[in-house]
């Protein structure tokens, strides 16, 4: 490389945001599946990346690509890069919204067994 200096290859991840209530930094999950080394049995590995989001673009549950950077703050080391899949709809409801439908009433028996 030009004047000795290497080229720093920076690792890349893709995940679904799960968080986006701080500014300009989004929660993502990268979801990784390994083989537990004695008994052989698949598990799903959970990782929770926070990421710098400048234009802040991405919403709850998109799916984005994220590449490891400088750190930024004390948790953030990742920038998002882009946006793979956006999120179709709302997936959070709000409870209150939400109608319960009432019990039915059973019919009373109007007969009189003497």
């Amino acid at each position: 490389m030009e004047n000795g200096k290497k080229r720093i290859y920076r690792r890349e991840q893709t995940g679904e945001v799960i968080s986006d209530k701080m500014n300009k930094t989004v929660v993502v999950v990268v979801k990784s599946r390994i083989q537990h080394p004695q008994y052989g049995k698949v598990l799903t590995r959970r990782t929770k990346f926070s990421a710098h989001d400048e234009k802040q673009v991405s919403k709850i549950g998109d799916i984005v690509k994220i590449r490891e950077s400088r750190p930024l703050s004390k948790t953030k080391n990742w920038r998002v890069v882009e946006v793979v899949r956006a999120a179709i709809g709302d997936r959070t409801v709000n409870i209150a919204d939400v109608e319960i439908p009432a019990k039915k009433k059973k019919p009373q028996n109007q007969e009189s067994h003497v």
